[in-house]
């Protein structure tokens, strides 16, 4: 029987498998511990870190290794941004439109969304609600330039819940397993296990939950508790079954309180957190994943028409109380996640978490929330850091993110460098800018 190679089937593969690279005079960036080390030296191969020096000892490389002398210059392991939502696409300036657009143009927009988070420095996102799995396949094939995506399909939310973006004059499509922008309507514990195993069969590498109100869905309140205790137990458990978790959007430390308690592993935003309910978070080891540059963008005058009147007020009131959240979390050892949560044409402002979070949290924490500590929290364990048998995904950048974390809110001017899956995928290293048609050459 005649073998018909990979290629042929699917001719937008690489042409070439992954390089040989030499990076040597570098300083490497230690997420762990926060060291920096001098004269560090890092050979990629097959798609990993097989060999890391940080102690000016040469690396013994194949002949065909590309090496790049980047003396002066650090390393940083690719960000990881753990909160997105790629299908909320732009080219609309009314959130109302974004959620209504039909499926064959926001999947074409994706596409140019993830290159624009690959290039930002973002080698792998967890998308929160809405990227399908053919666009996980097609940045896994290169068919798409973009980040390893995870992601957890349609997020679950009770009727009228914040996944339920229908008006209250609205009463069609009232349903379980009704779809609604980036959320799936499900009610009772029988329609929320039939739901959470459709989206784990459909590709989800974990289960997304809404467990209160939230600032863009228009019939619920902040401070609503979403599903009942049993329905979250169920979810979980499905989730369980499946060697995966479940996260959890919740404003109100009772809502957080009622996930936690009935077995979810994170909480995204948390934006109303108490010190009690931190303390419980910490014990549980749930991670927290706030959101604070999606209420800056939101609360930016110049664009202030994206949200519906019924949003605008519930935006700027989570907006004063996130940094408050950051600071408990902080003293309660809450392990905290990078997320940024941003809706259509409000993705460019990405990165600009990192100077929110630098106005609390010192740069090493932030830096931890964007490398090792959603690595631990995805069950990831070869990704966050440069590391002997880890996969491949790392920045060069200009300048030190441990002295001005802040710096990582300019990509374009500071990153130099940006490598996934031991592949290059953007430089602007001097005579380096054409690697990538080069190395797709071999």
């Amino acid at each position: 029987m005649m073998t018909v190679s990979p290629a042929f089937v699917k001719p937008w593969l690489p042409k070439s498998q992954q390089p040989s690279i030499l990076l040597k005079n570098a300083n490497l960036i230690d997420p762990v511990d926060g060291k920096i080390h001098p004269n560090s030296s890092v050979h990629i191969s097959e798609g990993l870190f097989q060999a890391v020096s940080t102690n000016g000892q040469p690396i013994a490389v194949p002949e065909n290794t590309i090496t790049i002398d980047i003396s002066g210059k650090y390393i940083c392991p690719g960000l990881i941004d753990s909160h997105v939502h790629i299908s909320a696409v732009p080219g609309e300036m009314d959130f109302r439109h974004i959620m209504n657009m039909p499926s064959s143009e926001s999947l074409l927009r994706m596409t140019y969304v993830c290159r624009e988070m690959l290039y930002r420095g973002f080698t792998s996102v967890r998308d929160c609600g809405g990227a399908p799995g053919a666009l996980k396949d097609a940045c896994n094939e290169w068919l798409v330039p973009g980040p390893r995506l995870f992601i957890s399909g349609h997020a679950l939310s009770q009727t009228g819940g914040h996944g339920d973006f229908r008006h209250r004059h609205d009463h069609s499509h009232c349903s379980s397993g009704f779809v609604s922008g980036l959320g799936r309507v499900c009610d009772g514990v029988p329609a929320c296990i039939a739901v959470a195993r459709d989206e784990l069969r459909c590709g989800a590498d974990f289960v997304k939950i809404m467990g209160s109100g939230g600032v863009v869905s228009p019939t619920d309140r902040l401070e609503n508790h979403q599903f009942l205790p049993e329905e979250i137990r169920a979810m979980v458990m499905v989730a369980h079954n499946a060697h995966t978790y479940v996260t959890c959007h919740a404003y109100s430390p009772e809502s957080i309180r009622i996930a936690i308690e009935n077995g979810v592993k994170g909480i995204e935003h948390g934006n109303l957190l108490d010190r009690e309910t931190a303390m419980l978070m910490a014990e549980k080891g749930c991670y927290l994943t706030p959101t604070l540059v999606t209420y800056f963008s939101m609360g930016d005058p110049s664009v202030s028409h994206f949200l519906p009147p019924e949003s605008r007020d519930k935006n700027l009131d989570v907006m004063n109380m996130g940094f408050e959240a950051l600071r408990i979390a902080k003293e309660c050892n809450v392990t905290m996640c990078y997320g940024s949560d941003l809706l259509g044409p409000l993705g460019r402002y990405q990165s600009k978490e990192f100077g929110l979070r630098g106005k609390v949290l010192p740069a090493l924490d932030v830096l931890q929330s964007a490398t090792i500590n959603p690595a631990k929290m995805m069950g990831q364990p070869r990704l966050g850091q440069v590391k002997e048998g880890f996969f491949a995904d790392l920045l060069v950048l200009d300048k030190n993110p441990l002295e001005d974390i802040s710096v990582l809110e300019d990509p374009d001017s500071v990153i130099k460098l940006v490598i996934k899956d031991g592949r290059i995928c953007r430089s602007q290293l001097p005579g380096f800018t054409g690697l990538l048609d080069e190395i797709d050459s071999l």
